[in-house]
C-alpha cells in the first residue's frame, strides 16, 4: 500500500481498508459487517443448526427440548451455530443469516448439567460461526386436540422478518426420537428442493392401482 496514502489517511482521520478479495466481494462483505455492527440485527429465542449443510432455525417454548435435541444433533455430526439466543441479520443478497452473540458463542445450557462449551467438548468441526436460514422447525408440546400433518402434501410457510421460509411443526411427546425426526425433516426438505415428493408418488400408485382394478 502506498505509504503516502497511509500518512494522508492518518492525518485526515479517515479509515482505510485493504482487502485481497475482488472489489465487489470486498464491498459486499464490508456492507454486511457494518450492517451487523451498526444495527445489531434481531435477536430471537431459538437454536440455529447446520444440518446436512442446511441452515435450520429451531423454535419452541422454553423447556420444550431445543437445546437437548441440538446437543444430540451435534453428537450425530451436525454443527451448532447458536443456542438460546440467535442473532438474525440480512445479508447483502437479501437473505437472512444467523449467528451467535459473542458472549454465548459455542456455549449451550443443558438442564441438569449447566453451561457447556460445544467447541471444547466436540472440536471445531461441531460449530459454525454463521449460517443462512433456509428452514424453520417448530417444536411444540403435543396437543391431543390439534390436528397435525399426516401426509405432507406441501410444506407450510412461516414469515420471519418479512422473509418467507419452509416451515415444519413437530409435536413433542415422550418416547419420540426428535433429533432423528429433525434429521429426516431436513432430508425431506432437501428432496423437496429436488422436486421429489413421496406423497405424490403414493398418490400416483393408488391411482394406477385403482385404474387397473376398475378395468378388471
Amino acid at each position: 500500500m502506498d505509504p503516502l496514502l497511509l500518512l494522508e489517511s492518518e492525518r485526515r482521520g479517515i479509515p482505510l481498508f485493504r482487502s485481497e478479495a475482488p472489489f465487489q466481494s470486498a464491498v459486499e462483505g464490508l456492507t454486511v459487517f457494518l450492517s451487523r455492527r451498526l444495527t445489531g440485527g434481531h435477536r430471537i429465542h431459538g437454536v440455529m443448526m447446520d444440518i446436512y449443510g442446511v441452515g435450520v432455525l429451531i423454535l419452541g417454548d422454553s423447556g420444550v427440548g431445543k437445546s437437548e435435541n441440538a446437543l444430540d444433533l451435534v453428537m450425530r455430526g451436525h454443527r451448532l451455530v447458536s443456542d438460546d439466543v440467535v442473532e438474525i441479520y440480512e445479508t447483502s443478497g437479501g437473505d437472512l443469516a444467523a449467528s451467535s452473540p459473542e458472549l454465548t458463542r459455542y456455549h449451550m445450557e443443558i438442564r441438569g448439567l449447566g453451561i457447556i462449551n460445544i467447541k471444547d467438548l466436540f472440536g471445531i468441526s461441531s460449530i459454525a460461526e454463521e449460517k443462512k436460514v433456509q428452514l424453520i422447525i417448530s417444536l411444540e408440546r403435543w396437543d391431543s386436540a390439534k390436528e397435525y400433518e399426516r401426509l405432507g402434501w406441501e410444506m407450510k410457510k412461516k414469515t420471519l422478518l418479512e422473509v418467507e421460509f419452509p416451515w415444519i411443526e413437530i409435536p413433542v411427546a415422550p418416547g419420540r426420537n426428535l433429533s432423528a425426526i429433525i434429521e429426516v425433516a431436513v432430508r425431506v426438505f432437501l428432496l423437496r428442493q429436488m422436486g421429489i415428493n413421496p406423497v405424490r408418488d403414493i398418490d400416483r400408485r393408488i391411482r394406477e392401482w385403482s385404474e387397473e382394478n376398475d378395468d378388471q
